[in-house]
């Protein structure tokens, strides 16, 4: 299994744009970080929607051939990493059916904590579910609504859902963006010369020259259409719980979100990082690629001097097969390998975004020795990660995850470093200037009743 957090999911959408299709591809080709399983287009012409989707990466799934046939000047995309149901085409979104208000199509990031307990009732009432993703239960919401316009039963249903979201919702003539209460997961507005785009971080905007106007607001619903722009608030206030993994490992550190550049909260944690920390040592490196942004930190207030000493392979896909049964534990070697000219001889300081499982750490401390390193201390960017999140990433269980069960100094010993120091949960809130973040993979103290055990 991989020793990493998973991605949840990326959305994309764009308004009265005749290269919307085009447009929505380019975004989730920037968001594919976000979810590497499956990915889907559907795009309205004002009269139908029609849909492509396919497993794998978006350059993989989207041919121009398939692009050329997505016709219409609205579309919405999603990149797939399940955090609930299977890997598999029918879990693939934008899920596309048509209600009695006519087509619509639905991208979701997030997770919906009770979405057991709806899916049973609606069962009970007939619905057939087709997936085993918690999304399509938004979508039966909708269509079993009894409301007559369909932003009312939008607004019905979203309120019945608990957990984080970012949908996106495509009618044949209307986008809507809905924000959880909470603010959970991320979304953006973007404006293009000809129409708007809504997108899960604004990297994405970038890629397509959209300017980006704002985030939408936790809670908040915007319908675009014809007439313009329309926000609405239809859920009652609570506290914002933004995820702040997003900002630890989930953006890309040249997005802008929750109010802070992403890179410029890394950097503050590793600068901070250095704070805490008293380590007298020759070299700082990075665990490539989320690792490096916090290490110039570290490196610029530890005047440590920062090297590339790991060095990744970004060309190993997901599905890597062994070339022989007889050649066994390549472990990190697939994707890391140390640069001994840097290494050898030296005290060396690594830091990486969060441990999860510890295998991987401990796989990396082995690496540098193997180069030569004279000492290796291990420097986290965040504080232990000990509970589940129930909120959209794909951790393990609670048991799994190793600093649910172990201290501080058992890990370092488990991983085999001279010294091990995680960042403090005090100092995080400090670097992303407030404490209103979701902490719950830190404290366990969830913010919401519902969660799914561990």
């Amino acid at each position: 299994m991989m020793d990493k957090f998973h991605e949840e999911c990326g959305v994309a959408g764009v308004f009265a744009n005749d290269d919307a299709a085009n447009l929505v591809y380019l975004s989730l080709y920037a968001l594919q970080h976000r979810g590497q399983e499956g990915a889907g287009i559907a795009v309205s012409n004002r009269d139908k929607i029609t849909y492509e989707k396919g497993m794998g990466l978006v350059a993989d799934i989207f041919s121009q051939e398939k692009l050329d046939r997505l016709k219409g000047d609205m579309a919405i995309g999603h990149n797939r990493y399940s955090t609930t149901g299977m890997s598999e085409l029918a879990n693939t979104q934008p899920i596309s059916v048509t209600i009695n208000s006519g087509d619509i199509s639905l991208a979701h990031n997030g997770n919906i904590v009770n979405a057991e307990e709806i899916k049973k009732e609606l069962v009970t009432q007939g619905a057939i579910f087709a997936s085993s993703s918690d999304s399509e239960v938004i979508v039966h919401l909708i269509a079993k609504s009894k409301k007559e316009d369909l932003i009312e039963s939008i607004t019905h249903s979203v309120n019945q859902l608990k957990g984080a979201f970012s949908i996106l919702i495509m009618t044949n003539d209307k986008l809507i963006g809905v924000r959880d209460p909470m603010g959970m997961r991320p979304l953006v507005l973007g404006k293009l010369k000809n129409g708007y785009v809504l997108t899960s971080e604004s990297c994405a905007l970038d890629l397509i020259e959209a300017t980006m106007v704002r985030e939408v607001e936790p809670g908040e619903m915007i319908i675009i259409d014809d007439d313009g722009l329309k926000s609405i608030f239809p859920f009652e206030k609570v506290d914002h719980k933004p995820c702040i993994f997003e900002h630890i490992y989930f953006a890309r550190p040249d997005s802008y979100l929750f109010g802070n550049s992403v890179y410029g909260v890394r950097k503050r944690l590793g600068i901070k990082l250095a704070e805490e920390d008293d380590v007298e040592a020759d070299v700082v490196i990075a665990v490539p690629d989320s690792g490096v942004v916090a290490t110039l930190g570290y490196a610029e207030h530890s005047g440590i001097p920062f090297e590339m000493g790991l060095v990744r392979n970004h060309y190993v896909g997901r599905t890597f097969i062994e070339p022989s049964q007889s050649i066994r534990h390549f472990g990190v070697k697939i994707k890391l390998n140390a640069v001994r000219e840097v290494i050898e001889g030296k005290r060396v300081v690594v830091v990486d975004d969060s441990i999860v499982r510890g295998t991987t750490s401990r796989k990396i401390v082995k690496m540098l020795r193997e180069a030569g390193a004279k000492e290796v201390h291990m420097r986290i960017s965040s504080p232990p990660t000990a509970f589940p999140c129930f909120y959209g990433i794909d951790t393990p269980t609670r048991k799994e995850l190793i600093a649910s069960t172990h201290t501080v100094e058992e890990i370092q010993k488990y991983i085999t470093a001279d010294s091990l120091h995680y960042l403090s949960i005090d100092g995080l809130m400090e670097c992303a200037n407030s404490s209103n973040y979701c902490q719950a993979c830190f404290t366990g103290a969830y913010p919401t009743m519902y969660h799914t055990g561990d």
